[in-house]
């Protein structure tokens, strides 16, 4: 992961060197230039001192010749000293030009003659002495002129070199101008793209941050391309949207868990108004159809009785499978008197299955539902069958009508209901206890969280609706009922 910090150090690094390389280069041209001048000037003042050295030698020989003195003879030893001294000065080694080489042996012959007058005079040789100073004379003239022609070739030569090297200061201008420019509107490039990766991602993140505070959290994760600091925010607020979604989900269903065992309370409130006095009715009504011959009337009115206490009871409570079966056959009886040879009831259950515990009233919900929304509207030929059997230690259940069926649509949103769109299951007519298949699905779930509860149905063939108990589950309940 590269920080943000690190790509601006990094950027500000490059633009700093390339600025440099651009001053750099511009100096050494300036400096180029400079260095080209002082040699210069430095050319012409040495031929500018060795034209008045060779004047200064003639005269002290001048001086010489008319006083042949000792003091008159050290001047002119000392002024030739000098002369030899600047012209040690001409570098003959890089001289370029023939010119050049003549000027330097010009000065050897001016001292050379200077020295035979020098002679001459110490010999008293009158001849030899006026013809030796005639003759640096002369050479101190032509030393002269090639001093002017050196001069003016020489400032011909940097007059040209000037203009090429001011021609190469103006390139390099141009070319670090150029440079400089590039190098800002990269920059400025640099500078956009870089911002708008950072506020581009600032901006998701309040716009997905705003969807949230409104409520929505089915919004598209958040991705950023960079791998620096927004990564690991927009990663993380991804995390914290999907924490926050699963907790409400938990919460709305732990509301809808707590809303439901709510609504059961307050009906087995209602239920128990007053038992005592409706149970002592009925069994006033029963005896007196007792005494009075009508033995159906009575049995019919006692299952009335037991449905109503069994369903009186506490529903949080367990209890076994064989007192489920029990209400079951009450249910089937007064269905039976109800709508004759209509529907046909059957029940069949394995005898190791009777001691298995089960929430109440779980069975005879199943009952009612397959009565009432699959085979209630059958002119004839309807049936319900309960089959309760083991297999190992797995206890099924299964509920069985030839009824109208249900649609694929309809099992999904009672086994996974949308809880975002679920409502108030609403309160169905002819039901003796008003409990749906979803509360059953939820207290079966509390009750054994690995059991299994399955609908098999096709439309107007008729619906299964099974259940699956594991035995150590029922077991550990019966355990802590027996204590």
């Amino acid at each position: 992961m590269i920080k943000i910090r690190t790509k601006l150090l990094v950027y500000f690094i490059v633009v700093i060197v390339l600025a440099s390389v651009i001053f750099f280069v511009r100096d050494m041209s300036m400096d180029k230039l400079m260095d080209l001048h002082n040699e210069s000037s430095q050319q012409y003042y040495l031929l500018n001192q060795l034209t008045e050295q060779t004047d200064q030698v003639y005269q002290s020989l001048q001086i010489y010749v008319h006083e042949p003195t000792v003091d008159n003879l050290n001047y002119y030893e000392q002024d030739k000293v000098q002369l030899l001294s600047l012209q040690d000065q001409l570098d003959m080694e890089n001289a370029s030009l023939i010119d050049e080489q003549n000027y330097y042996h010009l000065l050897s012959t001016f001292l050379e003659f200077t020295d035979l007058t020098v002679i001459g005079v110490e010999r008293e040789d009158i001849e030899q002495y006026s013809n030796s100073l005639s003759e640096a004379d002369k050479t101190a003239t032509y030393i002269h002129e090639k001093t002017l022609e050196l001069l003016n070739q020489s400032l011909t030569n940097y007059q040209t070199r000037i203009e090429i090297e001011n021609s190469k200061i103006q390139a390099t201008k141009h070319l670090g101008t150029t440079i400089f420019i590039a190098l800002l509107l990269v920059s400025i490039l640099f500078a956009i793209w870089f911002s708008d990766g950072i506020t581009r991602t600032i901006r998701r993140l309040t716009s997905a941050a705003k969807e949230i505070s409104s409520g929505n959290y089915e919004g598209k994760d958040i991705q950023v391309s960079q791998k620096d600091e927004l990564k690991i925010l927009s990663t993380t607020f991804n995390e914290m949207k999907h924490n926050v979604k699963k907790s409400i989900l938990e919460m709305e269903e732990k509301s809808r868990l707590a809303q439901l065992l709510k609504e059961m309370e307050l009906k087995s409130l209602q239920n128990q108004i007053n038992p005592h006095f409706l149970f002592n009715t009925l069994n006033v009504i029963s005896k007196t159809a007792y005494i009075e011959g009508a033995e159906r009337t009575n049995d019919l009115i006692t299952a009335v009785s037991t449905l109503l206490r069994y369903n009186i009871g506490n529903i949080d409570r367990n209890t076994k499978l064989i007192d489920e079966v029990n209400v079951v056959k009450e249910y089937f009886f007064i269905q039976q008197t109800r709508f004759g040879d209509r529907v046909n009831f059957d029940i069949t259950m394995d005898q190791d299955c009777s001691d298995v515990f089960i929430p109440c009233l779980t069975l005879q919900p199943l009952v009612e539902n397959a009565f009432m929304h699959g085979i209630e509207q059958m002119e004839e030929g309807a049936e319900i069958r309960v089959v309760i059997y083991r297999e190992d230690k797995v206890v099924t259940i299964e509920v069985i009508d030839n009824g109208v069926g249900m649609s694929d649509e309809l099992i999904q949103q009672i086994i996974k209901p949308d809880l975002s769109t679920i409502e108030e299951e609403p309160k169905r007519s002819g039901h003796s206890t008003g409990i749906g298949l979803r509360n059953v699905i939820d207290r079966l779930h509390l009750f054994d969280a690995r059991s299994k509860f399955q609908i098999y149905s096709t439309l107007n063939k008729g619906t299964t609706i099974q259940i699956q108990l594991h035995d150590e589950e029922t077991r550990d309940v019966e355990s802590n009922v027996s204590r």
